[in-house]
């Protein structure tokens, strides 16, 4: 995998966001092609970044002899930060969830239904492929994923027809499935495979899962004051997000007159959520794939639960 350099989606409101002053500590959950820690590090900040794709890892070694000794790399999982870092080791926390654009980019990789290559979707080498998923998997199990993950309406249908056409090998073979047995109405603004191949990747990189102890972890690694920021493009990634902020900053689960508590309300670890943040115009122009993107951030209490 060959990392070219890019502008991160959002990448002035992530940075104005983490506030970085020289020398803190930053943790970059999500690498990819390290926009983030390149801005952060040129902001004078340390930085100790995540990322499950060993080619990622290995591609950001430009950046560890650019900057000696303030970057470190670590193949894992974001979940694993706080076992990897200790509480209370980092002033700032960023994630860029979902796919990295290279990995989209690239056809060995699997994600994307425009170039054919492996059906793979790993975003790690651990754990089944996107393949063995759907060749083992029973027709209400592909279903209930697509219309759990991917919010496709068409779900049963289209299980239907996966498991027909088994074995799938391909990303080309799984985007045609699709595509017949959704067919290409007018007036559709993307391709059909879209939903399909979103679900599929999150269920076989388990990311809900893996945000939902990720941002754990990140309440565990920020010191008082710290910063946590948050990009999703998925809107159930989004709601996680928010939720999370919600329960941990006390705007959920507070008791009223109206509706008294029935259950103790969680010390705040965060301060109020700052507004979230969507792209210009002129970055949606720019790249469209901003067009999703959202960003949620929030500062850690000096004195909240840890």
């Amino acid at each position: 995998m060959t990392v070219h350099p890019h502008t991160p989606i959002l990448l002035s409101e992530v940075m104005a966001a983490l506030a970085l002053a020289p020398g803190e500590h930053l943790v970059d959950a999500t690498f990819g092609a390290g926009g983030y820690s390149l801005a952060a590090l040129e902001a004078g900040a340390v930085v100790t970044a995540f990322d499950r794709d060993p080619r990622a890892i290995a591609a950001g070694a430009a950046l560890l002899s650019r900057f000696p000794g303030r970057l470190r790399l670590i193949e894992s999982r974001f979940s694993h930060m706080r076992d990897l870092l200790g509480d209370a080791a980092a002033d700032a926390v960023a994630f860029d969830l979902g796919v990295s654009s290279m990995q989209l980019d690239d056809p060995a990789c699997g994600f994307s239904f425009r170039a054919d290559g492996p059906l793979d979707m790993r975003m790690g080498p651990e754990g089944p492929t996107a393949a063995e998923f759907l060749n083992s998997a029973t027709e209400a199990e592909i279903a209930e994923i697509l219309f759990r993950l991917g919010e496709e309406p068409a779900a049963r249908r289209i299980a239907r027809a996966i498991v027909q056409a088994r074995p799938l090998a391909t990303t080309g073979e799984l985007a045609a499935v699709v595509r017949r047995a959704l067919g290409s109405p007018k007036g559709r603004r993307r391709d059909p495979a879209t939903r399909t191949f979103q679900a599929i990747r999150m269920h076989v990189n388990d990311e809900l899962g893996e945000l939902a102890r990720g941002l754990e972890a990140a309440e565990a690694v920020l010191r008082p004051n710290g910063r946590l920021a948050v990009v999703s493009f998925h809107s159930l990634e989004d709601r996680a997000v928010k939720r999370f902020l919600a329960r941990r900053s006390g705007l959920v689960g507070r008791s009223s007159r109206h509706r008294p508590a029935k259950l103790p309300a969680e010390r705040p670890a965060f301060e109020r959520p700052a507004r979230p943040v969507r792209p210009s115009a002129a970055e949606i122009a720019a790249n469209p794939r901003a067009r999703s993107a959202i960003l949620r951030a929030a500062r850690r209490l000096a004195g909240g639960a840890t």
